[in-house]
């Protein structure tokens, strides 16, 4: 049987190239996306490159949603061993601390933290027991260090919070497996091309975005409650 992984947000972007990267190197692809119909489209795309890709609905917004999800994989795919959160949204990208409006914070935080929460938390148990990863994508901007000492940070307090924050839980899960052959870490690709910044110029390719992301994900080092990019540990 393939190796198993599921990739949240994985219908475009640097999901949609981690599931085809992962595919491509033998894994069978569980492809999460909250559209059905996009989500299928996506999944469909990759089959016909011959790639072994299934897709589950999952809205990240919706705990029923996550609950039913999990289920699923629980019971259909015992042998998951990697899972991926890529799903996350930009809130507003405020530009400021006094810009910020709540709804927008909560908006951030609802995919970008809780969201992920509840499927991490689901799903650790399984992860645990299959001595698997689970990796976390973050960003440059959920680096305090960063935030503190780059003249290029935004400081989007809304996007840049929620993400601080799923580092935090990243650092709380790999404690609970420091002695364990499973780990959890957080990844950055960097500045990328996507939709979430409206493809801005400058930024590497999704494809490259994701290799980073894939490239760490297996290669079968032990990076438990590490922050990672391109060039290895990053600042938290």
């Amino acid at each position: 049987m393939n190796k198993i992984a599921f990739v949240t947000g994985a219908n475009k972007g640097i999901g949609f190239e981690i599931a085809r990267q992962l595919a491509k190197a033998g894994w069978k692809v569980l492809l999460g996306a909250r559209s059905i119909e996009r989500g299928e489209a996506a999944a469909s795309e990759l089959r016909d490159q011959e790639l072994d890709v299934e897709f589950l609905q999952i809205d990240m917004t919706n705990p029923e949603s996550i609950l039913k999800t999990a289920s699923s994989i629980q019971a259909d795919y015992p042998a998951l061993t990697l899972l991926i959160n890529n799903a996350g949204m930009p809130g507003a990208f405020s530009r400021s601390f006094s810009d910020t409006k709540e709804a927008d914070l909560r908006n951030a935080f609802e995919v970008n933290f809780f969201g992920t929460f509840r499927l991490n938390q689901l799903l650790f148990p399984l992860i645990r027991n299959n001595e698997g990863t689970i990796v976390n994508v973050s960003t440059d901007m959920a680096s305090l260090s960063f935030m503190q000492s780059s003249d290029y940070a935004l400081n989007a307090f809304d996007y840049n919070s929620s993400k601080t924050s799923n580092n935090a839980m990243t650092v709380a899960m790999a404690l609970e497996l420091k002695n364990s052959k499973a780990q959890v870490f957080a990844v950055t690709p960097g500045f990328t091309k996507t939709d979430l910044n409206g493809n801005a110029e400058g930024g590497k390719s999704k494809e490259d975005g994701a290799a980073i992301i894939v490239g760490y994900a297996t290669d079968g080092k032990r990076h438990n409650g590490e922050f990672l990019d391109a060039t290895g540990v990053y600042p938290w």
